[in-house]
């Protein structure tokens, strides 16, 4: 079964670091700011409690924690951007695959755990393939560092 929404996944991480008696920092942190290792575990869905336990054997008071749920506005927004970029191709793949994705509008697609230790800032990031394809698709604009995404009270900024 493919997953459309991390959002139980996310229940799940705040019980889990929670038990674990560690705090969560409601924060995104971009890796071109700080030295950054990203966690590789893909096979092992789990890999995020891997992640927590490795963050409190090393000491880590507390966790960053960040998500991105897909807005109405964000589908709008790379529509418009796609079909200028396409014009005049109204008929463009890229114009269809974009309006599919509205289909997962209010679904949290992306949360990025992480941990600093020793001046580098550990990261754990989790997605859903609609959350890759629409993010390949922004890509493809190359709109640099300009962010797009929702986030509830308890996430800080987005990427």
């Amino acid at each position: 079964m493919i997953q459309t929404s991390l959002l139980s996944l996310k229940d799940d991480m705040v019980a889990f670091i929670e038990g674990h008696g560690l705090r969560r920092v409601p924060a995104y942190v971009g890796g071109e700011d700080v030295p950054t290792v990203l966690w590789d575990d893909e096979e092992n869905v789990d890999s995020w409690k891997d992640f927590v336990e490795t963050a409190k054997a090393a000491g880590a008071p507390f966790l960053t924690m960040s998500e991105i749920r897909l807005e109405k506005s964000d589908i709008e927004l790379l529509i418009e951007e796609l079909h200028e970029a396409s014009f005049p191709d109204a008929d463009a793949p890229e114009l269809d695959e974009a309006q599919s994705l509205a289909t997962y509008v209010g679904k949290v697609g992306f949360i990025q755990i992480g941990f600093a230790h020793q001046g580098v800032f550990f990261l754990h990031e989790s997605t859903t393939p609609w959350y890759k394809r629409y993010q390949n698709l922004l890509d493809s604009l190359d709109f640099g560092d300009i962010a797009y995404g929702g986030a509830d009270e308890d996430d800080g900024p987005i990427n």
